[in-house]
């Protein structure tokens, strides 16, 4: 009998737990964050309050290694098609948002080795 109860209680909990919702960073969602910053990192001048949020955004989302290596080569991949970037303003840009992340900005940083 009571192993009929751990049973049902196993049962019950797997129909009350929902499933995890993974979701893992693309550069299709860094892209979209980042694209207010564009004229910002071509001009200087003034950054526009959208730029902060999304970088502030993009922070948030990139809670594993994983996500944060993506987004590293993500914003690689997109200095390379930006013409006119300023690689001054890329890596102060953290910064002037008020977001601390664990790599520097750069063309030369090693995405796999951000943690």
């Amino acid at each position: 009998m009571a192993a009929l109860k751990v049973v049902c209680a196993l049962v019950l909990c797997m129909l009350v737990v929902e499933p995890m919702s993974i979701t893992a960073l693309s550069c299709g969602d860094v892209d979209k964050q980042m694209t207010p910053c564009i004229k910002y990192l071509q001009n200087g001048g003034n950054l526009p309050p959208s730029c902060c949020t999304g970088v502030r955004a993009l922070n948030s989302e990139a809670r594993t290694t994983s996500d944060r290596q993506t987004v590293c080569k993500c914003l690689q991949d997109a200095a390379k098609t930006i013409t006119g970037l300023k690689a001054n303003l890329a890596e102060g840009l953290p910064g002037k948002c008020g977001v601390n992340i664990p790599y520097k900005i750069s063309t030369s940083t090693n995405c796999n080795n951000v943690k």
